[in-house]
């Protein structure tokens, strides 16, 4: 069974909070962007645990029939990069989030605080 938007971005979100990860925040860009509806954003604390984030979310959204689009940064695992389509996660080590700021850049979009 298929994911919707929310649904999905709900789930990832579950994950994270279960799987500790940190400063979570779920941006809605359904009206500025036409690249994703959401971006879901959370910190790793090691780049083992950026992995680990990063596999428990393909893992369990596989489950439900959602496969990524793209995947990137997951060698590094400094920025890894999940592409659903509607929604993109981003987990990040701490510096490197604070480098590239992507709040600051998305600063004018509504957070998403559903579940």
């Amino acid at each position: 069974m298929m994911l919707s938007g929310e649904g999905l971005v709900d789930k990832i979100i579950s994950i994270l909070i279960e799987k500790k990860g940190e400063d979570i925040l779920a941006l809605n860009l359904k009206r500025l962007s036409p690249i994703t509806d959401y971006f879901v954003i959370a910190t790793a604390n090691s780049s083992v645990h950026a992995r680990f984030l990063a596999d428990t979310i393909l893992e369990r959204l596989k489950k439900e029939g959602e496969l990524p689009h793209h995947i990137e940064g997951y060698n590094q695992a400094q920025w890894i990069l999940l592409d659903y389509i509607d929604c993109v996660i981003h987990i990040f080590l701490k510096e490197v989030r604070e480098f590239y700021g992507l709040e600051r850049l998305w600063g004018d979009a509504p957070r998403y605080e559903k579940i």
